[in-house]
């Protein structure tokens, strides 16, 4: 049964910039570290490249994703321009790391998460994080030179369950805001997953999701939802870090 993620996922790479610093003024809604708010959608309205209803249209906003499921948009900042208050948003899809703002009334309530997930494609190891500090960390496996995983600042749109029916995706497969090319996930997206082939970890297989043990939990952890979304109320915060200097690609 598909179901909506119940954590905030933020997926961020190290090199990656992070949001423009926010002008005098505005109000910062996300630090993309220890704390960050989403929303659902009210109104599919455009996202603009500034605060302005005559500024370049950079998308628009949509109820749900390629799964059905709802859709989910990461607040970074808010600012008031006249009567109306404006929100800048990350935008998932191509190309990756795109921001924009739209009318703070499209948007649904924000909630907030307090979690961030890092994916360290050198190590090849993800570490998720409760309030700055190390909660969860396991052996991953990434996508292959020919299929790389992504770099940026991303998040989880969705939490997916028994994906296709395949035990090679493990239990809960979650969505992110990473788009690329070269992927088999719905619309060309890239998603996080367990496996049923802990052999091939780590390492760097042949598809892009990044993919963790199942066993691998911290102790007392009943089961992998605990840290894969079950416990928080969107998706938790990643950081994928960047190859160290003389790893391969």
């Amino acid at each position: 049964m598909h179901r909506l993620l119940p954590i905030s996922l933020l997926a961020a790479l190290l090199t990656a910039p992070a949001a423009a610093h926010a002008a005098a003024g505005d109000r910062v809604l996300s630090d993309e570290r220890t704390e960050s708010r989403w929303a659902n959608v009210n109104d599919a309205r455009p996202i603009r490249s500034a605060p302005d209803v005559a500024a370049k249209r950079v998308a628009r906003l949509r109820y749900q994703t390629e799964d059905g499921l709802p859709e989910v948009y990461l607040a970074l900042r808010a600012r008031s321009v006249g009567e109306t208050e404006w929100v800048q948003v990350r935008v998932p899809g191509r190309p990756n790391g795109r921001t924009g703002w739209v009318e703070r009334e499209a948007l649904g309530p924000l909630h907030v998460v307090t979690t961030r997930f890092v994916v360290d494609r050198g190590r090849l190891r993800a570490t998720l994080y409760e309030h700055g500090k190390r909660i969860w960390r396991s052996r991953i496996g990434v996508g292959a030179p020919g299929t790389p995983t992504p770099r940026g600042r991303f998040y989880i749109r969705q939490r997916l369950r028994n994906l296709a029916g395949n035990p090679l995706y493990g239990p809960w497969a979650f969505g992110t805001s990473a788009y690329s090319v070269l992927s088999d996930w719905p619309g060309g997206g890239v998603g996080i997953h367990g496996t049923d082939q802990p052999e091939l970890l780590p390492g760097r297989v042949a598809r892009l999701h990044p993919r963790a043990e199942r066993e691998d939990r911290p102790a007392g952890a009943p089961d992998a939802d605990r840290h894969t979304g079950a416990h928080s109320r969107l998706d938790p915060p990643i950081l994928a870090a960047p190859r160290r200097r003389g790893s391969p690609p």
